[in-house]
């Protein structure tokens, strides 16, 4: 271990932008590896069940672009989570792109893909064995919820990727994966420490978001023996202890131990110290291995149809009773859908949720100054139903009670809600909710995993 392993994260998701300069400057240090997230839970369950990512496909082409033509021939490039949920479409997507710039720039690419998305019977053979456990407050899982389930993907681990590398490509192309596998995959194969491998991914994984102000920019990591250097790229930015440290607060329940498949990085006696006026030094980690390996599964089912009303309302007598005006709509909204709509639709099947923005609609009732009085307030409400007609249906049946309900301190008719489009309600079309919070206990890890090589150009 004479010689550190050097590795730059292009930027903290592909698609999200890289910054071509600072990447330049941070590949002049000769990388041995270059690694870039492309996705997270955190986008929320649609893009899992839709196929579809967050960043378009134009977004995507770009950074990849950058990948292929600056990372010299013989410095692999791995890529986690693609096109943010990682299912089988997401990869097939980010496959098709690397296919269509190796053809327009000439390039000729090896490409291991690895892919995450799980069989349903699998994961069926798995429950049977009792190989499948709920993590804290999980839903109720079965094999009806797997069946309900529209995509469930494994999150892999360093293992995956590892085998991947061992097969001479230019490219891993993976499915959902940890952030910080990707960082740590390549120096424990060259035998590091493994608590300074996994801390380092924890760390660059967000690209400058470690800094003390995110800023475009490149970050670049050192290493060695018994610490790493974490190091900027770009104008403006700048990793101190404290940012570094803090970062370690972000997506965990605990900020000391970090779990991954095989083991739990613990950074309880980490240390971070100043390195030069940019970097950062760290030290201390350690990594404790698993009793048994485990795969965090992800999945998605449908949760039904919505259309949505956007409006406001500013005037201050409805707004001082609001609560009682809101709920005497609601009332009026249920008893109009059950009159109208009572053959096609059940009560339990459609269900009414109204967040009123300038209130209480970001922290609902947690809100401490939920008696601060506004000058206005905003009304997104969502309709859901079992299908998109009847959802749009219940939008039309809920635009008059919202126009016209009345106060008792007006006489006559009035129109109290402005409704922001018209025609009133949008259709929001399918969406998702999350249906697992569970891991796997695979015979072998491979068995969640499947990897091909293609060649393009």
């Amino acid at each position: 271990m004479s010689e550190a392993v050097r590795f730059v994260c292009s930027s903290g998701a592909i698609g999200a932008g890289i910054d071509l300069t600072s990447f330049r400057e941070a590949m002049s240090r000769e990388p041995h590896f270059v690694a870039s997230d492309a996705g997270t839970i955190d986008a929320g369950p649609y893009h899992l069940g839709a196929g579809r990512g967050a960043y378009g496909r134009e977004a995507l082409r770009h950074d990849l672009d950058i990948l292929m033509t600056e990372v010299p021939k013989g410095t692999p490039v791995l890529i986690g989570s693609a096109d943010t949920a990682g299912g089988d479409p997401h990869v097939d997507r980010m496959l098709d792109i690397l296919r269509e710039l190796a053809e327009v720039r000439g390039r000729k690419i090896r490409v291991a893909v690895v892919r995450s998305e799980q069989s349903k019977d699998y994961l069926k053979s798995l429950m049977r064995e009792g190989r499948i456990r709920p993590l804290e407050n999980a839903p109720e899982f079965d094999e009806a919820a797997i069946d309900r389930s529209t995509r469930i993907v494994g999150m892999m681990g360093a293992e995956p990727l590892q085998d991947a590398l061992k097969l001479d490509v230019d490219f891993v192309l993976a499915g959902r994966c940890s952030d910080s596998a990707l960082f740590a995959a390549v120096p424990i194969m060259r035998g590091y420490p493994e608590g300074l491998a996994w801390h380092a991914g924890k760390i660059v994984e967000c690209g400058t978001l470690t800094c003390e102000t995110f800023r475009k920019g490149t970050m670049y990591g050192e290493i060695h023996g018994d610490h790493a250097i974490i190091t900027p790229f770009g104008n403006g930015v700048k990793c101190t202890p404290q940012s570094v440290a803090s970062h370690s607060l972000y997506e965990n329940g605990d900020p000391y131990l970090h779990r991954e498949s095989s083991g739990t990085l613990d950074i309880t006696h980490s240390e971070f110290t100043q390195h030069d006026p940019v970097s950062v030094k760290i030290s201390g980690a350690r990594y404790i291995p698993a009793e048994e390996y485990s795969v965090k599964l992800e999945g998605v089912e449908l949760a039904g149809y919505q259309s949505v009303i956007i409006g406001g309302i500013r005037d201050p007598l409805m707004i001082r009773q609001y609560d009682k005006w809101i709920g005497e709509v609601e009332d009026e909204i249920r008893q109009k859908v059950q009159r109208v709509l009572g053959d096609q639709v059940q009560t339990s099947d459609w269900r009414i949720d109204i967040h009123a923005y300038g209130r209480n609609a970001v922290m609902g009732a947690r809100e401490p100054l939920i008696n601060e009085p506004p000058h206005e307030i905003g009304l997104a409400v969502c309709l859901t139903a079992p299908t998109q007609e009847l959802a749009n249906k219940i939008a039309e049946l809920s635009r008059q009670p919202l126009l016209h309900h009345p106060i008792p301190e007006w006489s006559g008719s009035i129109t109290g809600f402005a409704c922001l489009f018209n025609q009133a309600y949008i259709e929001r079309g399918p969406f998702w909710r999350f249906c697992v919070h569970h891991v796997a206990l695979p015979h072998d890890y491979r068995d969640m995993f499947r990897t091909e090589v293609v060649t393009f150009g």
